[in-house]
């Protein structure tokens, strides 16, 4: 069974940093294209981040510089690494297996984790 469950949300001031994990199973994340999106409160879907299988990395233009996408294969693990936090930047957090890519774009979800709440705020 595929599964992807992410952990690492909570509450931090502007500037601060969180990293968020999310934990594969039931496929090789190594070789799939992994993706963050978040969504926050009355806004539509954004896709935050993707890397791909070769490494390649994406980063959509409201995070690019702050946030850093990485795996660890070893442990089927994909991480996002925000610093520099802003407020613009409270949302949910859901990591998502992506089986079709388009630069930072997943065009078709194969699976979507829960999701974890990230909040920015003095």
């Amino acid at each position: 069974e595929v599964q992807l469950v992410e952990s690492g949300g909570g509450s931090v001031q502007p500037g601060g940093s969180l990293r968020l994990s999310c934990a594969a199973s039931g496929f090789d994340a190594a070789t799939s294209v992994m993706t963050w999106a978040r969504r926050a409160p009355g806004k539509d879907l954004e896709w935050v981040s993707a890397i791909f299988a070769d490494g390649r990395t994406r980063y959509a233009d409201s995070v690019k510089g702050r946030f850093t996408i990485s795996r660890d294969n070893a442990k089927n693990m994909v991480y996002l690494q925000m610093n520099t936090l802003k407020p613009e930047d409270t949302a949910v957090y859901t990591c998502a297996r992506c089986l079709t890519a388009f630069g930072v774009q997943c065009l078709d979800v194969g699976s979507w984790g829960q999701g974890t709440q990230v909040t920015v705020s003095s």
